[in-house]
């Protein structure tokens, strides 16, 4: 209670010495906070930008130049949350239809995401304050859940016969499609990974991953050497980047997508699902689930034991279209393709 009255005394003093001096409370929040003015959207994106990260830059460099297309003349602290929410609405119906489109939810998710980002960098600049931030005020579209699961054995194996026999590089491709499979890696990790990342003592590699994140990950031997091999014969340097064209030339995240749009040329399945190669990551993580319990699964992928990351893991081990078959199998007693 003392503490109490103490207070209530304080503020009583503080509400007579403003009354006397002939300001009111509601003035003093009400006073303008002294900060730079806010620069236009064409001037701050390219300030945040080379700030971030290359992995954020990829994922929100297309929305930033839409936001500066549409806004480059207004300034940070003109848009208010309804014209946000106005811009998403267009982004999401003006996306580029694509075969795993799903409504351009996707599309408006990361917009808003990537105004989030700049404002965040706009609150520590100083440019506007936290509690005028409209990214924050809009909501995200809910994210559905990943069409994303375990491919069946016998399916990988084809992937990998199309891989092996087709196209300019087979050698490079067959290494890239050993490497995720036995390693879930993401594809930035496959990328940034460099010869002097490899442990073959021990049979480690670095992985360099999203987040700046840094794991070393079992390899077999035999991939070992492989890695190894195709430094040498591609001339990485020991601190450059390992994966490389028969040039010599670095490879870049265009690798990927032509090698399965090529596999999908050749298995329509493929191209009918949309297989990536973050399927070879939750094919692999739902095999070691099964066979070694969720915690090497999470170990297995990365995922840390707190924080964002925190069932994440859950994510890559859901129930295979082989499993669920098999229950369907079971409860009608018909056999299934998938079975």
């Amino acid at each position: 209670m003392g503490d109490a009255s103490a207070n209530r005394a304080e503020l009583d003093a503080a509400r007579l010495l403003l009354a006397r001096m002939g300001i009111s409370p509601a003035e003093l929040l009400d006073a303008a906070v002294a900060r730079p003015p806010s620069p236009t959207f064409a001037e701050y994106v390219p300030v945040v930008a080379a700030a971030v990260t290359a992995g954020t830059r990829r994922a929100y460099g297309s929305y930033w130049k839409r936001v500066v297309e549409r806004w480059g003349k207004r300034r940070l602290d003109e848009p208010t949350p309804s014209e946000i929410e106005q811009l998403a609405e267009y982004v999401k119906t003006h996306v580029v239809a694509r075969r795993n489109a799903r409504g351009g939810r996707s599309a408006a998710e990361h917009l808003i995401a990537a105004l989030r980002c700049l404002y965040k960098r706009a609150v520590a600049d100083g440019f506007i304050m936290a509690s005028e931030n409209p990214a924050m005020k809009v909501a995200k579209p809910r994210r559905l859940p990943s069409t994303r699961r375990a491919v069946a054995d016998n399916r990988l194996a084809e992937i990998n016969e199309v891989a092996a026999s087709t196209g300019d590089d087979p050698a490079l491709d067959t290494l890239l499609l050993r490497l995720h499979t036995e390693t879930a890696c993401r594809r930035g990790g496959a990328l940034a990974l460099r010869p002097a990342d490899l442990d073959p003592d021990q049979c480690l590699i670095l992985l360099r991953e999203k987040g700046d994140s840094r794991r070393w990950q079992p390899v077999s031997p035999t991939l070992m050497r492989y890695l190894q091999r195709h430094a040498e014969e591609r001339g990485a340097p020991e601190t450059g980047q390992l994966l490389r064209y028969r040039s010599g030339q670095p490879i870049t995240y265009r690798r990927y997508d032509h090698l399965w749009v090529r596999i999908g040329e050749h298995l329509p399945w493929v191209y009918t699902q949309q297989i990536s190669t973050h399927w070879l990551r939750h094919t692999t993580l739902t095999w070691v689930e099964r066979n070694f319990g969720y915690g090497v699964a999470r170990a297995y992928a990365g995922h840390s034991e707190g924080g964002s990351d925190a069932g994440t893991t859950a994510s890559y081990v859901r129930a295979t279209m082989q499993e669920i078959a098999a229950a369907l199998s079971a409860l009608t007693n018909e056999p299934h393709p998938l079975s």
